[in-house]
């Protein structure tokens, strides 16, 4: 076996040169993301791709090793959830206000604001996440086997890196020159109102692989309780007039679940262990914290103090719910979290669509930011990294980011002048956001999927990944179902030898997948930057 170069000391850890790369490399994937997630509606995790890069600058330099490297591509990835965070609610601002004068300092304290929360709300339960509860985190999975393969070569490295450029090739063929379909959608069942497709991904479907069997089986029974049952039977028994008042419901039942689900977490995990989780000192200087960052967020944005404490409170609820959801599945629907905590400000102090804006902001932005430190997290647990070093990374990665994710998105705010629908710059998710600002599509399914989501949680259904089903689009879950699947069928095979070496394998295998088209769609997304116009 050949021998893993780990670090011998924290200064081996956490370097210079290391917080440097890492904060050059946090510019290039915000800037990246925040064109992506304006122009595309999606954002690619850049986890592998920073992880690549951070082992090929440092390995070029000399005398690396693996947590150092850990902790380089812990401070690159950071900017890219930071702008997915602002991407996907406050473009809304203008959807809604087309001349509104927002100032650079109110926006940049709203992403800081959240950037700093999410960093700190995310260091305090990453014990209770990463360790205790051992979720999947698969994106961190992903990249701790390719910071291992990177280091050891071999077997693990010719599966891992033959299967990303094979993944590579797939992915630029589909979304850089349009040869091969991003889906597959069978016509003739949306003439019955059933919206079933497949999501042509390899990422899709290793994640899938990686979280297993019983997170997408319920995810999928989610996605076909919605696309099945809900939209064409509720149309034909006429519980709906149209194919769009069925997705309102299915989508806020799905909300409602997630929500629910969280609330299940908060009452029965957080609180009752609030001590252990957060920690004698975080609950000692909860208040200062608190208090500190609401008056940041009324000295520089203008928001009223009980909106702004509300913000902070709700931060603290949702990064837990960001935890556990993206743990589970991958995903990270940060503006879900934003709009959540936005209908509830709404409701109780009657926000202003500026207020509602920021609140939405803020926490998108935190909730964001804990997918993607968690993940890092979850790999530096694997490669045996001090977490201290990598929030040290990651605070640097998170501040660069949140600055530079405003810069570009008021430079593309002028130079595009619109943002919404049939513009430039659609930016699809601050659109639902703009759209939710008037309230929830289906408050009677919110309602109904919050006590639901609360009821399965304490019978220990894993309810977020069931919201998500219901949430997602149809084809999304399919993909990500196949590779449960196929998770399934290699462990059934392989149980007489335990499965340990097989599903190993497979594990790298599909991080490869993963890489490979998180990898080629940040290339595309940064090709597109420099090709703007």
């Amino acid at each position: 076996m050949t021998e893993k170069h780990y670090a011998k000391s924290f200064s081996e850890q956490l370097t210079l040169r290391g917080v440097i790369i890492g904060a050059l490399g946090s510019v290039v994937i915000t800037t990246s993301s925040m064109y992506v997630a304006l122009r595309m509606g999606a954002l690619p995790w850049p986890t592998i791709f920073v992880a690549i890069l951070s082992i090929s600058i440092l390995k070029l330099l000399g005398k690396t090793n693996l947590n150092e490297i850990n902790v380089t591509h812990t401070a690159m990835s950071a900017g890219g959830m930071i702008a997915g965070g602002i991407a996907f609610t406050l473009p809304g601002i203008w959807m809604l206000l087309p001349d509104a004068d927002v100032s650079f300092t109110a926006l940049a304290a709203v992403s800081l604001s959240g950037a700093l929360l999410g960093v700190i709300f995310s260091a305090l339960v990453r014990k209770h996440f990463v360790e205790k509860e051992a979720l999947p985190f698969p994106m961190g999975i992903a990249a701790s086997e390719t910071v291992l393969a990177g280091d050891e070569g071999g077997s693990k490295a010719k599966y891992l890196f033959s299967t990303m450029g094979l993944t590579a090739v797939f992915v630029a063929l589909r979304d850089g020159f349009a040869k091969i379909p991003a889906a597959w959608v069978p016509r003739v069942l949306q003439e019955h109102n059933i919206f079933f497709g497949i999501w042509i991904s390899p990422m899709a479907s290793a994640i899938g692989y990686i979280i297993g069997t019983l997170y997408t089986g319920v995810w999928f029974i989610g996605a076909v309780s919605a696309y099945f049952i809900i939209i064409p039977l509720g149309i034909k028994l006429g519980f709906f007039d149209t194919a769009a008042a069925a997705t309102a419901f299915k989508n806020s039942l799905g909300i409602g679940l997630m929500v629910g689900t969280g609330i299940g977490i908060l009452i029965k995990n957080i609180l009752p262990r609030a001590r252990k989780i957060y920690g004698r000192l975080s609950l000692r200087w909860a208040p200062v914290l608190f208090a500190a960052a609401a008056f940041v967020l009324v000295t520089l944005t203008g928001m009223r103090i009980l909106p702004a404490l509300l913000t902070i409170f709700g931060v603290w609820i949702t990064t837990a719910m960001a935890a556990s959801i993206t743990g589970e599945t991958g995903i990270n629907p940060m503006e879900v979290f934003g709009i959540i905590v936005l209908l509830a400000a709404k409701w109780l102090f009657d926000s202003s669509i500026m207020e509602a804006f920021f609140i939405a902001g803020v926490v998108a932005v935190a909730c964001g930011l804990a997918g993607d430190i968690l993940n890092d997290f979850k790999s530096g647990y694997i490669l045996h990294t001090d977490p201290k070093a990598q929030i040290i990374s990651e605070s640097v990665g998170a501040v660069i980011g949140a600055i530079v994710s405003i810069i570009v998105l008021v430079v593309m705010l002028r130079a595009y002048g619109q943002m919404g629908p049939d513009t430039s710059l659609p930016a699809p998710q601050a659109y639902a956001v703009s759209r939710m600002i008037s309230g929830l599509p289906d408050p009677a399914a919110f309602y109904a999927g919050l006590v639901t989501g609360i009821i399965i949680f304490l019978l220990k259904i894993p309810g977020m990944t069931l919201g998500i089903g219901l949430y997602l689009p149809m084809t999304i879950s399919t993909a990500v179902f196949l590779g449960g699947i196929v998770r399934w069928i290699e462990t059934k095979r392989n149980k007489k030898n335990s499965g340990n070496d097989k599903n190993q394998k497979g594990i790298v295998i599909a991080s490869g997948m993963l890489g490979g088209e998180g990898v080629t769609g940040v290339i595309i997304a940064i090709l597109k930057v420099f090709s703007m116009g």
